[in-house]
């Protein structure tokens, strides 16, 4: 059995933030979702998070759904080491199996490796997790002996010079006999620099005991790179994205500059898609055949079928209602559709037009300055410029049906709940608040007057 323990007690002092320093953002999730969700798709009888500043926040922040029944938070107070954050751990633990220990702060640490780690901690051995690093300081350094086999983890600050030499490093994971755990913990020590309890001596308690010590090396750098100031989450966002971006033009999509494209969610993309500069992927996102994204778009949430052109600086905010474009359609430049946008095949949404809980049959276009909320818009309406649905009283929100082929002139307001009829015209300028019949030119504006010897006020000299 795998019950595993997540440190996420620390307070990130360099991080120079008041948040707690799990809770600091990767790819749009916390450092220690990102941890959570990995442990989600193992094996595992128990999960213990192990808080400590900021532990309330951190407690409350959203977790794995398929964490539900196994997770269980402690509280390490005061923080005196990772040591003596485990023990903290060791009541919701049942002793027995492997416990897999992990940081809140290294996000990106890979489930196979994970599952590998575990199986080399056999019922009665200890695994360590290593990787070799052109500059290790501020890592634990791995002492083997002349036979190779690991004698221990000296921290940094405790390291002679020569032992700072070594550069096999301890990335913070490790699997531990849950039979052995709660003896070797009992038998920690503060005498050190900086007077903790490191869990690191586990390993030469350990080699005391005659239990053989396995070090399991990656070559991944970015797997078990933790986060302890801006600069390394700043690197490691960069490092994450470049892998990302290089996954999916393997895969046949065309990126304009992988260097600046960032996915914070799940994006799938169809055959001969093009990403251009400056896009930010949310949420869960399809891209069908052929889809071109303009430069500086943001798309969350939305499925976008094949063929469809989303022009520049667009915003697509799907939410939980999500939205879905259909087929060859024309979205932007500078649109905004909001959660429970509907559009069918052929949709033409131009530049500074907002469309929010709205269906639009195929066809339909509003090509500039308009609004469309709370609309069900019928097959080939044109929907002019300057035009609204005023779709909300002050207390509830209406809805306003057009029919298909219907025309809306420019800077019309359509006051919901309203129905306009099926090749209906509603004539530029009009405030319709009563059903447009279909078939019909629909006017409701005040009548147009001169005034022959009307004169402009002029101001006065003194003025």
């Amino acid at each position: 059995m795998l019950d595993v323990v997540v440190m996420a007690a620390g307070k990130g002092t360099r991080m120079k933030s008041s948040r707690p320093k799990v809770l600091h953002r990767l790819a749009g999730r916390p450092l220690l979702r990102h941890v959570l969700d990995t442990v989600a798709s193992l094996d595992t009888r128990r999960v213990v998070v192990v808080t400590g500043h900021g532990a309330e926040a951190v407690e409350q922040s959203p977790m794995p759904p398929a964490l539900a029944a196994q997770l269980a938070f402690v509280r390490q107070e005061p923080q005196r080491g990772t040591g003596d954050a485990v023990r903290h751990a060791l009541p919701q633990l049942a002793g027995d199996g492997v416990v897999l220990v992990l940081n809140g702060d290294v996000p990106l640490i890979a489930a196979p490796t994970l599952r590998a780690l575990a199986a080399a901690a056999r019922p009665d051995a200890l695994a360590l997790l290593t990787v070799v690093l052109d500059d290790p300081t501020g890592y634990g350094r791995i002492v083997r002996d002349a036979s190779g086999a690991v004698q221990g983890i000296v921290e940094q600050k405790d390291a002679s010079d020569a032992q700072r030499t070594i550069r096999e490093t301890y990335t913070g994971v490790m699997a531990v006999p849950g039979a052995r755990l709660a003896g070797w913990l009992a038998r920690l020590s503060d005498d050190n620099a900086q007077g903790e309890f490191y869990l690191t001596d586990l390993v030469a308690l350990a080699v005391a005991d005659g239990v053989p010590v396995q070090a399991v090396a990656t070559q991944d750098e970015v797997e078990v790179a933790g986060v302890n100031s801006p600069v390394q989450l700043a690197e490691l966002e960069r490092g994450f994205q470049r892998r990302q971006a290089h996954a999916l033009l393997e895969a046949g999509v065309r990126l304009a500059d992988p260097a600046r494209f960032d996915l914070r969610g799940q994006l799938e993309c169809g055959p001969d898609v093009e990403i251009d500069i400056g896009c930010i992927f949310e949420g869960r996102v399809s891209l069908g055949e052929g889809v071109r994204i303009g430069a500086h778009c943001v798309i969350a949430d939305a499925s976008i079928a094949a063929g469809t052109v989303i022009h520049p600086f667009s915003h697509i905010q799907g939410e939980a209602a999500g939205v879905q474009v259909g087929a060859d359609a024309r979205i932007g430049p500078f649109a905004r559709l909001r959660p429970g946008a509907r559009l069918g095949d052929e949709v033409h949404i131009g530049n500074f037009v907002e469309v929010k809980n709205s269906t639009l049959a195929a066809g339909a276009k509003a090509n500039h300055l308009a609004y469309l909320g709370d609309a069900t818009v019928g097959e080939r309406v044109n929907f002019g410029a300057g035009s609204i649905t005023a779709n909300y009283d002050g207390v509830n929100k209406h809805r306003t049906t057009i029919g298909a082929d219907a025309s809306i002139g420019s800077n019309c307001v359509l006051v919901a709940p309203v129905v306009i009829g099926e090749r209906a015209t509603v004539a530029g300028g009009s405030t319709i608040s009563r059903e447009a019949p279909a078939d019909q030119l629909t006017v409701a504006r005040a009548r147009q007057l001169s005034i022959e010897r009307w004169k402009r006020p002029a101001k006065k000299a003194s003025e």
